[in-house]
Formats: C-alpha cells, structure tokens, sequence
C-alpha cells in the first residue's frame, strides 16, 4: 500500500523526564545551534534542572545534535557506503528541478518524537515531498523520494552522508533517473543552508505551538504546515511569491 510501518506504529519508550530536557534542548538548539553539552548543561541547570554534562550528552546524541553544524546530524555514515563529492560549490542556480535536497529532522510530540525527512527544490524553495517515521531506517526516505519523482526529476540530488541517503537501494534509484548526486563535506555549515531554513521555519510556526500529541496529529499537522507552506506563504527571495507559484510557473516555462 506503499505505507511506512514506521508512520503509524509508535510506543514510547523514553523516561518523561528525558522527553522533558530533550523537548527543551530541542527548543534551545533552534534558537542556538552552536550550544554544545557544556553549554546546553548549562542552560538547563539554570532552568532548575538538576543534570549532569554526561546525561545531556547522551540526549542531544540520540536527538543526532551536535554544536557548530546548523543542523542536526541524525545520520550517521555507513563505512560500507560510497561518498560522493560536493557538487554545488560554484554553481549558478537558475532554474526550477536543477538542484533538489533532501534532509532529515527530530520533531517532538508529548510522548516521544519522530524523524521528518523532506526533499525541496533549491531554486523555488517548494517542499516537493515529505514524510514520517519513528526510526531512522531508510525506508520512509524512500517512499519520500519515490513520491517526489511523481512530481518532477532534478538534475542534481543533495544531501547529507548520512547511511539513508548513501545507502546502496537509495542511490540506485537516483541512478535510474540519471540524477547527478552531490554529498555536503563533513563540517560544512551551508551545504543544505535552504533545507535548514525550512525546519527553522517549521518548528517556530508549527510545531512548538502545536506540540503533537500523536504520530497521526503530527501527520496531520505538518502536512497542513507544508500545504501553507508550498501555497501561501510569501517568501521575500521569491519577489514575495509563494514556492508553489515559482516551481510550477517556472517548470511549465522551462
């Protein structure tokens, strides 16, 4: 039925506690993403929490956050994957369907949380798909890709090198629509600059004020979210266009 599994089966298993800090590293890392443990500890204990450099450490890893990337480093590379170079260093962008990327993101619910991967065309800023899951397994960037492809096909594909995205069925289904792929450097802040832009935007208009309470509510509401997003939301690097209006005027034109 091309459902992830993942999207609707879901079990907390997380201490509130935990879910507690993590929701709060989460809210301080979007405003400061420079903030490592020390700090973060920090910024806790002056909240009245009573945590230690070594717990916080291991909830801003298993959030995947780490001090000086702009985002959040949930994937991992695999030692087995093959890295592919930076290709976008002096390119020009130009043209709809020219560059897409792709990225992932932690997004919290009351009881737990959730991975957002999400596929966006560079030039029109348009989030061509998107999609859940509770785990960090390949597949929910599959099924993002292959309803992306429903849409149009880039010329170039970006993105991390994490081992979704270097991944051997992954980069076989780039291949096949003889997509050029391109891999951010390791410690590079503005490879994917636009995708990040985009979960900023997310999680200060969406996602902090909803504050999910389930897989389906999060569903739901994010996809409201990218609805308004794609279709109505102004943009000031678009001539306060909407992303929509760019990506299929220009792509009808091209």
């Amino acid at each position: 039925m091309g459902i992830s599994r993942s999207s609707i089966y879901y079990q907390p298993v997380i201490d509130p506690y935990d879910l507690l800090l993590m929701q709060r590293i989460d809210e301080q890392y979007t405003r400061t993403p420079f903030y490592g443990s020390r700090k973060m500890t920090a910024f806790l204990r002056r909240g009245g929490h009573r945590v230690n450099r070594k717990r916080v450490q291991g909830l801003m890893r298993q959030m995947g956050l780490e001090a000086i990337y702009p985002r959040p480093r949930l994937s991992q590379a695999h030692p087995e994957h093959e890295i592919y170079p930076y290709l976008l260093r002096e390119v020009i962008l130009d043209r709809v369907n020219q560059v897409w990327a792709a990225d992932i993101t932690y997004i919290r619910l009351c009881r737990g949380f959730l991975y957002l991967v999400a596929i966006m065309d560079w030039v029109s800023r348009y989030v061509v798909s998107w999609e859940l899951s509770t785990s960090l397994e390949a597949d929910f960037c599959l099924l993002a890709l292959e309803r992306a492809f429903q849409i149009g096909c880039p010329e170039i594909f970006n993105t991390d090198q994490g081992s979704q995205f270097t991944s051997k069925i992954f980069i076989q289904k780039l291949k096949e629509q003889q997509i050029q792929i391109s891999m951010d450097g390791r410690g590079r802040v503005f490879d994917n600059i636009f995708t990040e832009r985009l979960w900023r935007s997310l999680k200060y208009e969406d996602v902090y004020l909803k504050d999910y309470r389930t897989v389906p509510d999060a569903k739901e509401g994010i996809g409201q979210y990218f609805t308004l997003y794609n279709q109505e939301r102004l943009h000031q690097s678009l001539n306060y266009q909407t992303p929509a209006e760019v990506y299929f005027q220009r792509a009808v034109l091209l």
